[in-house]
């Protein structure tokens, strides 16, 4: 029994590491409406592991139980059969996320090899559930049973939660020669939501992305959804185009081959769409194109409280100031063919179920909200609903053009952002991390924390933009409402 319990174990380990680092990390299954049926069917499975786990720590299932038992486990291969195929029907999966669901498969089959004969030999005897004990393997399998319980419980609530909306449908009466607004990066947190206004509006929208099962999915028929611009006909009318590719900035250090990877996702995609742009019989009328404030580089702590509008410059030898600055000369070439071209130079876009707000939504809410550093670098933010209502201003109004900064006017130091957050959800902030161990441990990457940029909304609110949530408090506080 040893050898079936030690094989599960292994089991329950792989497919921990599936679920936090391809489900919850990379594929973010749980804020994705067309991820239902597949955290339905993770939510049956985990449901199934938890009473399988608690059952094999602590008894005997004699006789009858037996039956009911296999049964379990049979339901368990067939769930795993459905959700392959709900995968495949889905989204893309990367190459070792479909490496350890064969391992997985694999170990299953040995797990099954093995646990066989025991379970006909438990077959044979009286029905009941026999206590035993397996020592260790009794406390590890409940600790197994407790946590997939709640992950079970976890993705049962996702998908009570994930309803589609009535709008998600596209306009029936839009007409398929109609200007289209191409997205770049509208899987993304932005993107998804500035595809849903356009969408709410009548707009026909043509998605590009790497994963066109996944977004085809999420966006539904509605959306023209390509992986290639190449697949985009030159007779084909698109009216705005807007630009937002581009892998994370913060999470992974940034070694040597990590800033490769930041400049070629963007830079790479904003050439490929100007280039489109030529291709085309008809030029679009504007190009939105996403950079960010990181354009300004680091603030030096004499000029902390400096402002940053549009015509500030860059700080040449700063990898942020850097990669922004080379996203915006790639934009900038479709100026050549008379495209009007606004370069949002965004904040940190705070917004329920993705980017920063969610974890330092949560470590508020515990009690772990800290100051960094000196506290008194600026924190430029914006809301989601700001983000898009600028994309839209800017593919909309004609006076505006060139750089523009995607902030809100109220820009914070960091340590009254760390306590608003704080006291939107009734807490204090305590902790306060210093400045040379964050430098340490993140490199460069730490001057996205302990470095900000006063950047100032000049051009937007002198082309007359009118910020839904223009105040911190104010932002904080809708997004704390349930």
């Amino acid at each position: 029994m040893n050898a079936v319990l030690t094989l599960l174990s292994i089991q329950a380990l792989l497919g921990a590491l599936d679920n936090l680092w391809h489900h919850e990390l990379q594929a973010k299954l749980p804020q994705r409406v067309s991820a239902r049926r597949e955290l339905a069917l993770h939510a049956a499975r985990e449901l199934i592991y938890g009473i399988v786990f608690i059952g094999l720590a602590w008894f005997e299932w004699r006789g009858a139980c037996a039956l009911l038992l296999a049964a379990l486990l049979a339901a368990e291969l067939v769930i795993t059969l459905a959700d392959f195929l709900e995968e495949d029907r889905t989204r893309r999966l990367p190459p070792f996320e479909r490496l350890l669901h064969t391992v997985l498969t694999i170990g299953y089959g040995a797990f099954l090899g093995l646990f066989a004969p025991v379970l006909m030999h438990w077959s044979q005897l009286a029905t009941a559930l026999a206590p035993t004990s397996h020592g260790g393997f009794s406390w590890l399998f409940t600790s197994f049973a407790v946590g997939v319980l709640a992950w079970s419980l976890r993705n049962a609530l996702a998908v009570a939660r994930l309803r589609p909306a009535a709008h998600d449908g596209a306009p029936a009466a839009q007409p398929l020669h109609a200007p289209a607004v191409l997205v770049t990066g509208a899987t993304g947190f932005v993107g998804s939501a500035l595809v849903a206004e356009l969408r709410r509006a009548g707009r026909r929208v043509i998605v590009l992305t790497r994963d066109a099962r996944q977004a085809q999915a999420r966006f539904g028929a509605g959306v023209w959804v390509i992986d290639s611009l190449a697949a985009i006909p030159c007779e084909t009318r698109i009216d705005a185009i807007v630009n937002l590719a581009g892998a994370r900035v913060l999470g992974l250090p940034w070694t040597a081959a990590r800033r490769r990877v930041l400049l070629a996702s963007r830079t790479g995609t904003t050439a490929a769409v100007v280039e489109l742009m030529r291709r085309l019989e008809q030029a679009p009328r504007v190009l939105v194109s996403a950079s960010a404030v990181g354009y300004y580089g680091a603030s030096p702590e004499a000029a902390l409280f400096d402002e940053r509008d549009e015509g500030s410059a860059p700080r040449p030898g700063e990898f942020q100031s850097e990669l922004c600055a080379a996203i915006e000369h790639e934009a900038r070439r479709a100026e050549a063919l008379k495209v009007r071209v606004v370069r949002l130079r965004f904040g940190v876009v705070l917004g329920r179920g993705d980017g920063a707000y969610p974890m330092l939504a949560l470590s508020a809410r515990w009690g772990f909200g800290a100051v960094l550093g000196s506290g008194c670098q600026a924190a430029p933010w914006i809301h989601l609903d700001d983000a898009v209502g600028l994309i839209r201003f800017g593919m909309a109004q004609p006076r505006i053009d060139g750089p523009v900064n995607a902030v809100a006017p109220d820009i914070p130091p960091q340590a009254r952002f760390a306590h608003a957050l704080a006291a939107s959800f009734g807490r204090r902030v305590r902790l306060r991390l210093p400045a040379a161990p964050l430098r340490w441990l993140a490199g460069e990457m730490s001057t996205l924390l302990l470095d900000g940029q006063n950047a100032v909304p000049r051009a937007a609110l002198a082309a007359g933009y009118a910020f839904r949530h223009p105040t911190l408090d104010g932002a904080l506080a809708a997004l704390a409402k349930r």
